[in-house]
């Protein structure tokens, strides 16, 4: 019948992280202890969206489940290493032992960046199966990471400040108290993972109490299905400030949020996500009300402004004045994403599915803060 040790996937890339266009290479490996008959060993290459979320509908008896989805496929393609795909015919055999089958495949322009989310992923796979006779197959699974380049210097509006206000009043019953004004300023809105975000921001608190203020770094990422849209958002990362007494004014400067490896803003190439950051001023005052926000849209991008590296460049020459001057880019390394793995086993993988089943995608990340 023969006994299947290990199936698994090796990709030449050990950090598994390709730009579209390049090739994925590897090596499929089978190791078995005794003899095993099959039809073939084939992969499969797949990079696909997929958006799938639930809600409930109706009440008591007419309550029911409305699924809302789509889906856009990037690739997809069969590639046989050993059996029928290559030589024809049904029956073939490998003897006990290691078994090692090569592959090449190149990956097509224009592909979106890998994302994991909690309502839709775009993800890419290498599927192997050995297709047995009268037998479940044997699948092994290995996900890699596709990077699309979003070029900064590319977008104007990247390296411009922006500046945001707005206001609001608390209402206590029949009355209406001072306002509460809140203004946020940034310098540019162009950034790269790694990158440091400095803002400033000033409130006046014109009423009887008390507020607290914070500053948040959020990813908003809109999935579209067929018949709708949904938006989750999700905080990165939060600043706290001191409290804003009745009457009283600041002006809050200094404090920066430095930008962990996330996916690049929009997911270019993708149809049914869209993803987009904003860093945002939080009023909260005490009691009964709405806080007042006050965000700004920035952009994450892969490449980072011309002009944020020569500023690096000049801060990394005054502090290690023996260094020599760099004139290009410099290259990022490359982590994973802040927002953790997720399992990517599918409904058809079982007892029989091995390799990698827990995956988190890997960006750019220019390791500037301690300079910057």
């Amino acid at each position: 019948m023969g006994k299947l040790r290990s199936f698994q996937i090796d990709l030449d890339n050990l950090q598994g992280l390709y730009w579209a266009g390049q090739t994925v290479s590897g090596r499929a490996t089978v190791d078995l202890e005794s003899e095993m008959k099959m039809r073939e060993i084939r992969l499969n290459f797949e990079g696909k969206g997929y958006v799938r979320w639930t809600e409930s509908r109706g009440s008591g008896q007419n309550r029911h489940t409305v699924t809302y989805s789509a889906t856009e496929y990037y690739f997809n393609n069969v590639m046989s290493v050993f059996g029928k795909g290559l030589s024809g015919g049904d029956e073939y055999s490998l003897p006990p032992g290691q078994h090692t089958f090569p592959f090449s495949f190149v990956l097509p322009p224009n592909l979106p960046s890998s994302f994991e989310g909690s309502t839709g992923h775009v993800r890419y796979i290498i599927k192997g199966t050995i297709d047995r006779p009268w037998r479940f197959d044997d699948h092994t699974v290995r996900a890699f990471s596709v990077l699309c380049a979003l070029d900064l210097n590319q977008l104007p509006l990247a390296s411009q400040g922006a500046e945001a206000t707005d206001s609001k009043n608390l209402c206590c019953l029949c009355c209406k108290s001072g306002p509460i004004v809140g203004t946020l300023k940034v310098n540019r809105i162009g950034y790269v993972p790694g990158e440091s975000i400095y803002f400033e921001a000033s409130a006046q608190n014109m009423t009887g109490r008390e507020c607290g203020m914070s500053a948040n770094l959020e990813m908003i990422t809109t999935f579209h299905a067929t018949r709708k849209s949904r938006q989750d958002r999700k905080v990165i990362n939060t600043i706290q400030y001191q409290n804003l007494n009745p009457g009283d004014s600041t002006v809050w400067s200094g404090d920066r949020f430095i930008i962990p490896p996330l996916p690049p803003s929009y997911l270019v190439n993708c149809n049914i996500i869209d993803i987009r950051y904003i860093i945002k001023l939080v009023i909260d005052p005490s009691g009964p009300a709405f806080d007042l926000n006050v965000p700004i849209e920035i952009i994450i991008g892969t490449v980072p402004l011309q002009s944020a590296v020569q500023q690096y460049q000049h801060t990394l020459s005054s502090v290690q004045p023996s260094a020599p001057p760099a004139i290009a880019m410099p290259a990022p390394s490359y982590n994973e994403s802040i927002l953790g793995p997720t399992n990517i086993k599918d409904e058809g993988d079982g007892e029989h599915t091995q390799g990698q089943l827990t995956f988190t995608p890997t960006y750019t990340y220019y390791n500037w803060s301690k300079t910057t």
